[in-house]
C-alpha cells in the first residue's frame, strides 16, 4: 500500500512565497514527508516552506525545473523512499487529490500515474490549455496511445524504476521526457483525473521559449543516434551529495 511510510511530496519551487506556506501546510495533511527544492529563489520561499514543515533543498541558482526534480527524486530515492509525488508550489494542484493517484497506481500496477486535468481543462488559462493539447497529441502520436495531460507536473512516480532511466531534460521539457520515458522502458503509465486550481501567480512557463526549447528537444529526441529513451542495463547510482549522480555528463 503507499501511503505516509513509503511516499515523500516533491515540490519544485521558484519564488513561491505566496503560495508555498498554505501548500506545504495542505500537502502535509496528506502526507507528513514533503521535500520542497528551492530552485534559486530570490524572495522567502525557502525559510517558509522551512518553516512550514517541509524540508528544503536549495540550488544556489536556477537550473531549471527537471533539474529541481532530479534533486527532489534522487534525495528522495537515498532517504529510502519508494514512492514520490511531485506537484507544483504555485498551487495549481489540489493536495486532496493525492489519494487517487495512490489507487490508481494499485489498483493497475502503474509505475506511474499522471494527475489528468483535462476535465476540468476551462479552468486553465486558453494559452497553457491549447499548447498543452497540442504536444500531447504529439506525443501521443509517438507513443501509439492516448496520452491526456501531457504536462502535468501532478505525478505519483516510481522511485526504483525512475532511477533505471536516462533522463538529460533540465528545464519544463522534462514533463515529456518523463513520460516517454516510462512508456519505452515498457512500463505501465496510466492517468487519474484531478482537479485545477487557479494560481495565484503568473505562470514561470515562457510561452514561445519554452515551446521552441520542447520542439528543440523533441527534435534531437529524433535524431537516430539519440533515442536514449529506454532503460538503463543497471540502475543509476547516487553519491551522497544530494542530487548527483554518478557517471552523469551533467550533475546537478
Amino acid at each position: 500500500m503507499i501511503g505516509t511510510s513509503n511516499c515523500a511530496v516533491i515540490i519544485p519551487c521558484l519564488n513561491e512565497s505566496a503560495s508555498i506556506t498554505a501548500l506545504v501546510a495542505a500537502v502535509r495533511r496528506q502526507l507528513s514527508s514533503v521535500l520542497v527544492v528551492d530552485d534559486g529563489s530570490t524572495d522567502a520561499t525557502a525559510r517558509l516552506a522551512e518553516s512550514a514543515g517541509a524540508v528544503v533543498l536549495r540550488h544556489a541558482k536556477n537550473l531549471g525545473k527537471g533539474a529541481a526534480l532530479q534533486t527532489g527524486l534522487a534525495h528522495a530515492l537515498e532517504s529510502g523512499f519508494e514512492w514520490a509525488v511531485t506537484l507544483d508550489g504555485d498551487g495549481q494542484h489540489a493536495p486532496e487529490d493525492l489519494p487517487a493517484l495512490w489507487h490508481c497506481a494499485e489498483q493497475t500496477g502503474a509505475r506511474m500515474v499522471v494527475g489528468n486535468r483535462m476535465g476540468e481543462a476551462h479552468k486553465m488559462p486558453w494559452l497553457r490549455r491549447a499548447v498543452n493539447r497540442a504536444m500531447s497529441r504529439t506525443l501521443s502520436r509517438r507513443a501509439g496511445k492516448v496520452l491526456p495531460d501531457t504536462q502535468s507536473g501532478f505525478r505519483l512516480i516510481h522511485l526504483p524504476t525512475w532511477a533505471t532511466l536516462l533522463l538529460e531534460a533540465k528545464k519544463f521539457e522534462v514533463e515529456s521526457e518523463m513520460l516517454l520515458a516510462f512508456l519505452a522502458a515498457g512500463e505501465r503509465v496510466e492517468f487519474a483525473p484531478v482537479q485545477v486550481l487557479r494560481s495565484n501567480r503568473a505562470s514561470h512557463i515562457c510561452p514561445l521559449a519554452d515551446t521552441l526549447r520542447w520542439l528543440a528537444w523533441w527534435k534531437k529526441f529524433h535524431r537516430p543516434d539519440r533515442r536514449h529513451l529506454a532503460a538503463r542495463s543497471e540502475p543509476v547510482k547516487f553519491e551522497k551529495t544530494v542530487g548527483r549522480r554518478k557517471n552523469s555528463a551533467a550533475p546537478v
